[in-house]
């Protein structure tokens, strides 16, 4: 079995890059890389909280989250960045061959720049394997979806959008659509690689300061999720391993 640490009550993979593709392309599933922003919805959203702690593969993205790992509980934990991930994922020959994946993007102009930048890397793709998806409410079922898959029965299913939205995506196909593809939940990584996103160099990435890019380049887009992630300390701090309770919701 793979090394793995719990924290905040998601079983984070423990390992190198290498190890956590050879392990999503043999068993499937649903893999998830959730970015330090996105912890405050395990106590705010059911759905989300679900799907966390039944991933199949949770990668620790959030450099912020593995410092504070390190700090608060002198543990030490493997960052695996949903950039590196991506990068590795799409070195391997089982996602280039023609019908293997099916695209999960945000609009059509990520389509055309996701598969003008795959074809050109040696990608068998055309338009007919991205799905646009649709503006998703709270709970984000799509049988539109499911029909498409249905039909095409890939391999892998890179779903590349916003945190928080993905992971419940990827519940959902995991537990509809009849088989067990690798559901790969990597948000912005493929806009980074395509070119629909601003550029994160090898750098940034390493040193944990791929947010303060995406910051500086949409203020105002990004400097509220950024602020969601300052509720991260305390929930380390007081929760560790354990799953954080569920916030009462208010009553009008």
């Amino acid at each position: 079995m793979p090394a793995t640490q719990k924290l905040l009550g998601i079983r984070f993979f423990d390992g190198n890059v290498a190890e956590a593709v050879d392990q999503a392309i043999a068993n499937g599933g649903l893999i998830v890389a959730p970015s330090g922003t996105c912890f405050t919805r395990l106590q705010q959203d059911e759905t989300y909280r679900h799907a966390m702690i039944s991933a199949d593969l949770a990668l620790p993205d959030s450099g912020f989250m593995v410092l504070l790992w390190h700090l608060l509980h002198c543990r030490r934990i493997t960052r695996i960045s949903g950039l590196t991930y991506l990068k590795e994922l799409l070195a391997r020959l089982d996602l280039r061959s023609a019908g293997s994946t099916v695209w999960v993007l945000p609009n059509a102009g990520a389509r055309e720049k996701t598969v003008a930048a795959l074809a050109r890397d040696g990608f068998s793709i055309s338009e007919t394997d991205c799905y646009v998806a649709p503006m998703y409410g709270r709970e984000p079922e799509d049988e539109a979806l499911l029909a498409f898959l249905a039909a095409r029965r890939p391999r892998h299913i890179v779903i590349a959008l916003s945190g928080g939205v993905q992971e419940k995506l990827g519940f959902h196909v995991r537990e509809q659509c009849g088989y067990r593809p690798a559901i790969h939940c990597i948000g912005a990584a493929l806009g980074f690689v395509a070119g629909y996103q601003i550029a994160i160099p090898d750098w940034a990435d390493r040193l944990y300061l791929g947010w303060l890019l995406r910051l500086l380049s949409q203020p105002g887009k990004f400097l509220p999720r950024a602020l969601n992630a300052l509720a991260l300390p305390g929930l380390i701090m007081k929760c560790g391993e354990k799953l954080p309770p569920m916030k009462k919701s208010r009553v009008s």
